[in-house]
């Protein structure tokens, strides 16, 4: 009591006494869990003789739990190649002749019992796989497990051991990674959590993860020697295996995405001694003994969890825009996340708050896969509740959009005056708003522009930096408010490269949806307009459409002739399928992410002179730009006709986005903001 009160204080203290009284079914109904049988019945396990992935199960005994497991293994199996080793650590009971029957398995039987240490060991020496994933034989696996687990190695390079977020069947959190204290004790993350919590559910990195479901590349466990045998039969190799990771500069991260029901004991109470928890206490001094030095910068026994996940971060960064970002709806989302990433490599933790307070189970799951904690109802009860709450730890708010940042301006500055307030534009809403006014010829849309500009710009006045998408936007604001530090963060994009030349290609692609103003005036003019000039010379040409469009207009559009894709969530067939894509934007501001993202394909653009503005493009160079229906006619059968051409712009297109477009031209600008 005393202890967790020192950790958790007296609020997370009645909170986990709670949790831990509250009656609850055996288990969550919503995990889907395998009965466990001891008679086997027939089943396949999906493996490779060439894996990628080798999964290595360690079994003493019990066999309906581990019949369970492979069979969870066989409806959930990774995406990559994989084997299964499981190693028999000489049970007393039939495992060997019932795990024989499963077709797909390797089974290895240890001649004498060797403990959970050697028997990992021995089946990481007979495994082919470049990924080992160690899993204890009362687990249960959930779908996409082992894809997040390896995915985490793609996606912070530095990592060298993953762990999976671990689950009571009941459905309660078992760990979300595990702290170190100085004197070799250790705590377990999240115990008795809702595993549906956010603050459970974005990547980070932890002292150690453990051995239930841990994956590290074959090499490197190799390199460091592998489970300790000085800790046989078991307990304290996973804390020293992570410990030998991070002295060799490999970090360990907790995987929450990978999710793993785990009926914690079981696999350890069977032991032919007294039991294996009589060895915690021994392992504990030896791992106290082996790593004397590195435990000495572990905090000390009873340091507050707040204040060790503070301490290990570099800081706080509140990240706040309308609403949750989809990379796969607009270009704008894809900037965002983007953005958020380049932080959390940076050192930086990212808490994302949606002004609306909504984010879905899968907006939660794939941001907080990439790092960043969400911020949401009814987890959260809204940002001036958290500013009020954490508002003293925060290093930075960057808030997106004058509507966003009008409101939450004033709170950072009351509830957190050291942070760096820095307000994203993402784009000169009172510009596209001017520019939309002139195309209407609209006096009404014309005050609202003016009344915009006058917030936008008294917020620019007041933030300690302004992200801008273009020069174009950073030299206005240097006459407009020459006071202010405005410095550019444009769209981010991967080169994703071209995969193939001009030959058979056609097809023209839009990518946008119809609720930004903009796009939608553009679908009708290329309905109306465009589209008609370009069929009067290629009878046969398409224009797709991919973003979301509302069933009414997406008929009307469609009957005028073009084809309606709807949103469509992977655009690289299409990039490598069509001759260009086209931008026939009338009005609007900032830098225009479907003509980055064509870019970045290699995928030619014919644009508007307001598509490509701010843009670093050269008409003819790397773009051709057209501003009638006729001069679109043109620029298509110029693309048409001339491979060379189309062949110049798109090798100029993929050098534009490196230079300007990249994450290395965004890393500055971010790091200048925040020094």
């Amino acid at each position: 009591m005393r202890t967790s009160i020192a950790l958790r204080g007296w609020r997370g203290t009645l909170s986990r006494i709670s949790q831990g009284l509250a009656k609850r079914p055996a288990e969550d109904d919503s995990l889907q869990l395998l009965p466990q049988e001891a008679v086997y019945s027939h089943f396949t396990l999906p493996t490779s003789a060439s894996p990628y992935l080798s999964v290595i199960i360690p079994v003493y005994g019990k066999v309906e739990y581990t019949l369970a497991c492979l069979r969870s293994i066989a409806e959930a199996p990774p995406q990559s190649p994989f084997e299964v080793i499981v190693v028999d650590d000489a049970s007393p009971d039939n495992t060997t002749t019932v795990l024989a029957q499963v077709k797909g398995l390797r089974l290895l039987r240890n001649v004498q019992n060797l403990g959970f240490v050697g028997s990992c060991n021995a089946g990481a020496a007979a495994a082919t796989g470049s990924l080992l994933i160690f899993l204890n034989n009362d687990t249960q696996v959930t779908r996409g497990w082992a894809d997040a687990l390896q995915r985490s190695f793609e996606l912070f390079p530095d990592t060298g051991i993953a762990g999976s977020q671990l689950v009571y069947p009941d459905g309660r959190l078992q760990e979300a990674g595990a702290w170190v204290f100085a004197d070799a004790s250790a705590w377990n993350i999240g115990r008795f959590a809702s595993r549906k919590d956010p603050a459970f559910r974005y990547s980070r990195t932890v002292d150690y993860v453990s051995g239930a479901s841990l994956a590290i590349p074959r090499s490197l466990f190799t390199a460091v020697g592998g489970f300790d045998s000085r800790y046989a039969p078991g307990y304290y190799e996973d804390t020293d295996l992570a410990f030998g990771v991070r002295a060799v500069g490999r970090q360990v991260r907790y995987v929450p995405d990978s999710v793993v029901v785990h009926t914690e004991g079981v696999s350890s109470a069977l032991a032919e001694d007294d039991g294996m928890k009589r060895f915690q206490a021994v392992n504990r001094h030896k791992l106290a003994e082996r790593w004397a030095d590195a435990l000495s910068r572990q905090p000390s026994t009873g340091t507050p969890l707040v204040t060790i996940d503070q301490d290990r971060r570099r800081g706080t960064v509140l990240v706040a825009d309308v609403s949750t970002p989809d990379e796969s709806r607009d270009s704008g989302s894809l900037r965002l996340i983007s953005m958020m990433r380049l932080l959390i490599a940076d050192g930086w933790h990212v808490a994302f708050a949606p002004d609306d307070g909504y984010a879905d189970d899968d907006a939660i799951q794939r941001l907080g896969a990439l790092g960043i904690e969400v911020l949401a109802k009814p987890w959260t009860p809204g940002i001036p509740g958290w500013l009020a709450a954490h508002g003293g730890s925060l290093t930075a708010a960057i808030l997106c959009r004058h509507t966003v940042a009008s409101q939450y301006a004033p709170l950072v500055r009351r509830h957190a005056p050291q942070a760096k307030l820095v307000f994203d534009t993402v784009d000169l809403h009172f510009l596209r708003e001017e520019r939309a006014a002139q195309q209407a010829g609209s006096a009404a849309l014309a005050r609202h522009a003016q009344a915009t500009m006058k917030q936008e710009l008294a917020l620019i006045a007041r933030a300690d930096t302004t992200f801008v998408v273009s020069p174009f936007e950073q030299e206005m604001l240097g006459r407009l408010v020459p006071d202010a530090r405005v410095d550019i963060v444009s769209n981010i994009h991967e080169v994703h490269g071209r995969t193939r030349d001009a030959e058979g290609r056609s097809d023209v692609l839009f990518v946008g949806g119809f609720g930004h103003p903009p796009n939608a005036d553009a679908m009708r003019w290329m309905a109306s307009d465009i589209l008609p000039a370009m069929r009067r010379s290629r009878p046969g040409v398409r224009i797709l459409v991919a973003g979301d469009v509302p069933d009414a207009d997406r008929q009307a559009l469609s009957d005028a002739g073009l084809t309606m894709l709807g949103r469509v969530e992977d655009l690289t067939p299409l990039m490598a399928s069509c001759l260009a894509s086209i931008a026939p934007l009338r009005f609007g501001a900032g830098v225009k992410g479907k003509v980055n993202m064509a870019m970045s394909h290699g995928l030619p653009v014919i644009g508007t002179s307001v598509a490509v503005e701010g843009m670093h493009l050269s008409d003819g160079h790397d773009v051709l730009v057209a501003d009638t229906p006729d001069g679109f006619a043109t620029a298509y059968e110029r693309l048409a006709n001339d491979p060379a051409l189309w062949m110049t712009l798109s090798e100029n297109a993929l050098g534009n986005v490196r230079r300007h477009f990249s994450a290395d031209a965004a890393r500055d600008p971010l790091r200048r903001a925040l020094s």
